[in-house]
């Protein structure tokens, strides 16, 4: 009989997920409570990276896959996956809101022996001692009625190179029975699974995984402005490091670190460490020197071209990456906030955002005092700048 499988949150995690799930065998369902993206998806109109439109009318055509808002259509589901957000609050402490909501609302339908996985990013300790007691009292269930296992999400945009099959896969579970069942769901659909000793393990592997991208982007910040104090290139320098063939991993400049992993992840570790008088000093350090990247950048190209009042400014990608349309925590944003705060006009041009501020992607032009290249998405034509000056954010020559 064909294993039913549910999936909680369909963003650029659950979607995926669902898709590679469903083409492996499985009868799958996809939960989300945002009835427009429900309709999105039904219709082939939302755009998720890794997702085809004809390969999800294929499935949704042979019924391996279908969507809802209805939690209470789990209730046939052996395996439940959430893939929800886990992010910030406005005072930057970790939001757990998406996770306890799906995880209150899932235990009030599942039935006995259900294997639930946990995708979301969370602080260790999270599974074992928030999920499972939630569970338990949402549901008529005790913790041997059910399984519980964390795999954390290991999906990059954009990335023509490593997808859900390739990319490793950790997990964990409560009990042993727990770890074999989601490796044994997992090895489906994905290459290499590694199972971690504990719940614990895996969740701080994520959050280390992040938290190294993190620091070595606010290092390759601070250099780069070393490096234009001296007037030396950082891309030469870089290049020039990267020939070493061991030790190093090459990191470029930018206006810091932005979307939905890299500035949030890293808080969640911070945030229990600071709870278990344990602080990581280094990381809180590193978050700063992000959050101050895109003023640097301004305080630099002011002394080149003096004040912005009055200036025509084009800033060119506004998505936190090259060729995704993703804005959460983009730096670009930051950055063009400063400079209306500093009296210039400021148009921006990004082609996959489209619209942003209730404001329109202009086209890119030459009537402009100049232009600046935050993201560069690989279908913009910089060519049509016509000659204007242009400033490079990842560059320390300008």
């Amino acid at each position: 009989m064909i294993e039913q499988v549910g999936v909680i949150g369909l963003g650029y995690v659950g979607l995926p997920l669902a898709v590679a799930a469903a083409n492996s065998g499985f009868q799958v369902l996809g939960i989300d409570t945002n009835d427009d993206k429900i309709e999105n998806i039904i219709n082939g109109t939302l755009s998720i990276d890794g997702v085809r439109q004809e390969e999800l009318v294929q499935l949704f055509q042979s019924r391996k896959l279908n969507v809802s808002t209805e939690y209470k259509l789990l209730e046939k589901s052996e395996i439940v996956v959430i893939c929800v957000p886990t992010p910030l609050t406005e005072n930057h402490k970790p939001d757990l809101e998406f996770v306890l909501n799906a995880t209150g609302e899932l235990a009030k339908h599942i039935k006995k022996d259900t294997l639930i996985i946990l995708e979301s990013t969370v602080s260790p300790g999270t599974t074992r001692e928030v999920l499972a007691p939630l569970i338990e009292q949402n549901s008529d269930l005790t913790c041997d009625d059910y399984f519980l296992a964390f795999s954390p999400e290991r999906i990059d945009p954009a990335n023509s190179i490593w997808g859900i099959r390739n990319t490793p896969k950790l997990v964990a579970g409560t009990t042993p029975e727990a770890t074999i069942r989601a490796r044994s769901f997992y090895s489906r659909f994905i290459d290499n699974v590694i199972v971690c000793e504990s719940l614990e393990i895996a969740e701080t592997a994520k959050l280390l995984e992040n938290s190294f991208r993190l620091l070595n982007i606010a290092f390759i910040n601070e250099l780069s402005s070393f490096c234009s104090s001296l007037g030396i290139d950082i891309a030469k320098v870089i290049e020039a490091a990267s020939t070493k063939p061991y030790g190093f991993m090459p990191f470029y400049p930018s206006l810091g670190a932005g979307g939905h992993c890299i500035p949030v992840d890293p808080i969640y570790l911070t945030s229990k460490a600071s709870a278990i008088n344990a602080p990581i000093r280094l990381l809180d350090l590193a978050q700063e020197i992000n959050a101050q990247s895109p003023k640097k950048f301004l305080e630099r190209l002011n002394s080149k071209v003096g004040s912005f009042s009055g200036k025509r400014i084009l800033v060119i990608g506004i998505s936190y990456k090259a060729n995704v349309a993703d804005v959460r925590e983009s730096p670009s944003l930051v950055l063009i906030k400063e400079l209306r705060k500093n009296g210039a006009i400021v148009k921006w041009h990004d082609s996959l955002v489209g619209r942003w501020n209730n404001e329109n992607s202009v086209n890119i032009g030459a009537d402009f005092d100049f232009a600046i290249l935050c993201v560069k998405h690989d279908n913009a034509d910089l060519s049509q700048l016509k000659g204007i000056d242009i400033y490079d954010s990842q560059s320390s020559i300008l």
